[in-house]
C-alpha cells in the first residue's frame, strides 16, 4: 500500500493492509446512502441487516439491567448468566453440551472468527473457504497472516461444497475450513446428509479444523431442518468452533454479541487475544443477549414467515426477467442470482456489461437499486440481494431491475 502525504508528514500504513480493503458492501451502502441524501430516489437492497426492530421484551431487559446498575465491565469473554444461557441454547437447539470455559462472548460474531483465526493461524497456514463466501472471512484470514484457499461452489450444486473440491483443496498447511449454513450471500444451507460428505472428508484429516458459522441458524424455509457439523458428526466436536449471535434472527445488529462454542483450550486462547483487544463486550447488550436466548421465541418464527414471503415475491420477480437466473434460497435473507445471459448486452448509452460489476453499477445509476456484485463474495457473474427490507420496496425495485434488463440491447 502506498504512503499518503498529508500536511507534509508521510503516512505509511502497515504491509499486511496492502491486500485488504474496506467491504464492498460497506463502500456500496456509504454511496448509494449519499445519493440518497442528496435527493436521489434510491433503494438499496446491500446491507445485512433485519429492518424489524429489536423485540420489546428484549429492549425491556437491557432497560432493567440498567435500572440495576449493570453497566460495569463484565467477566472478559461473557457474564455468567450469558455464558448459562448460550450452553442452554446449544443444548435445547442443537444437541450440543458446552460447559462455560468451553464458551465466548465477543462484540459480534465478526470479533469471535477474528479472535480464532489470530489465536490459531501462524504464516502461512491455509484456510479453506468455499465460495461465494461472506466477504469479512479471507481478509480476516490475511489479516492474522494466514493465506485464503477459495474453493468455487457452483449453482449446480446449490452453491454448497462437494466433497471432491474439499479433498483436492486440503494440503499439509490447512488448518481451518469456514462453513457458513445458511449461506450469506447465496442462502444455500447443509442439510445433515449433505453435511454427511464433507465431514468424512474432514474425518480422514485431524489436522483441520472446522469453523461453522451458524449466524442465520433460525432464518430457514419450507420445513428446512437446520443442522450444524459438531452436531452431524460428534467425532468433530473437539475440533470445531460453532458460531452464532443474537444480530440476525433477534433484529439485534446494534447491540454488538456474538458467541461461541469450542474446545477449552481454543477458548482459552482466543480470551487472550480479546483480552488484549476489546476486553468485555457491552455488559448491557449481554444481558439483552440472555433474555433473547431464554425469553419466547415466538417472534423469530413470525418474522422468519414474513422474511419467506418477501424471498418469494424476489425470486418469482427476478426469474421473470429474460437474462437472470434466481435460485430459491433455504434460509438467510438473500437473493443470489445470475446474471450471466446480460453480460455483453448494451446499456442505452452504448456502454457494455462487461461483468457482474458493471451490471449493478447499472442498476444503481440507471434504476436507482443498489446491489451488490457477487465478485465481491468470490463467485461471478452474480449479484445479492438483501430483502430484508420492506414488501413495498422489494416490489418496487424488482419493477426497476426488469425496467434496466429490457432496456439492455
Amino acid at each position: 500500500m502506498n504512503a499518503e502525504n498529508q500536511g507534509g508528514v508521510a503516512f505509511i500504513p502497515a504491509e499486511r493492509l496492502g491486500a485488504i480493503g474496506v467491504s464492498e458492501i460497506l463502500k456500496i451502502g456509504a454511496r448509494a446512502a449519499e445519493m440518497k441524501r442528496s435527493g436521489k430516489d434510491i433503494i438499496i437492497l446491500g446491507a445485512g441487516e433485519p429492518d424489524f426492530d429489536t423485540p420489546d421484551h428484549i429492549k425491556e431487559a437491557a432497560t432493567r439491567a440498567m435500572q440495576a446498575g449493570a453497566t460495569k465491565y463484565t467477566a472478559l469473554d461473557g457474564t455468567p448468566e450469558l455464558k448459562a444461557a448460550i450452553a442452554a441454547k446449544f443444548k435445547r437447539d442443537n444437541r450440543l453440551d458446552y460447559a462455560a470455559d468451553e464458551i465466548t462472548v465477543s462484540t459480534g460474531a465478526k470479533q469471535v472468527i477474528y479472535n480464532a483465526l489470530m489465536a490459531t493461524l501462524n504464516p502461512g497456514d491455509e484456510v479453506v473457504i468455499p465460495t461465494p463466501y461472506w466477504v469479512s472471512y479471507s481478509d480476516i484470514v490475511q489479516i492474522a497472516g494466514g493465506v485464503p484457499v477459495l474453493v468455487p461452489c457452483s449453482e449446480w450444486n446449490g452453491f454448497r461444497l462437494d466433497a471432491a473440491d474439499l479433498e483436492r483443496a486440503i494440503t499439509p498447511k490447512t488448518r481451518w475450513i469456514i462453513l457458513n449454513s445458511p449461506s450469506n450471500p447465496s442462502g444455500a444451507a447443509y442439510a445433515a446428509e449433505q453435511y454427511r460428505p464433507v465431514l468424512d472428508v474432514l474425518l480422514r484429516h485431524p489436522q483441520v479444523w472446522v469453523m461453522a458459522d451458524d449466524m442465520y441458524e433460525h432464518i430457514v424455509y419450507d420445513g428446512f431442518e437446520f443442522a450444524t457439523p459438531a452436531q452431524v458428526e460428534p467425532r468433530l466436536k473437539n475440533r470445531t468452533l460453532t458460531i452464532n449471535g443474537v444480530s440476525k434472527s433477534y433484529a439485534m445488529t446494534g447491540w454488538r454479541i456474538g458467541y461461541a462454542g469450542g474446545p477449552k483450550a481454543l477458548i482459552k486462547a482466543m480470551a487472550v487475544v480479546q483480552s488484549q483487544a476489546t476486553s468485555c463486550p457491552s455488559s448491557v447488550s449481554q444481558a439483552a443477549a440472555v433474555e433473547a436466548l431464554n425469553g419466547p421465541q415466538t417472534i423469530v418464527r413470525e418474522r422468519c414467515k414474513s422474511f419467506e414471503e418477501r424471498r418469494d415475491v424476489v425470486v418469482a420477480g427476478l426469474n421473470a426477467i429474460p437474462g437472470l437466473v434466481c435460485p430459491k434460497p433455504e434460509g438467510a435473507f438473500y437473493t443470489f442470482a445470475s446474471c450471466a445471459g446480460l453480460i455483453g448486452k448494451k446499456q442505452p448509452d452504448g456502454k457494455v456489461i462487461e461483468s457482474d460489476r458493471d451490471f449493478c453499477e447499472y442498476l444503481l445509476v440507471s434504476a436507482g437499486v443498489a446491489v451488490v456484485p457477487g465478485s465481491a463474495f468470490g463467485l461471478a457473474p452474480y449479484f445479492r440481494i438483501s430483502y430484508a427490507t420492506s414488501m413495498a420496496e422489494l416490489k418496487e425495485a424488482v419493477t426497476r431491475i426488469a425496467k434496466a434488463c429490457v432496456a439492455l440491447t
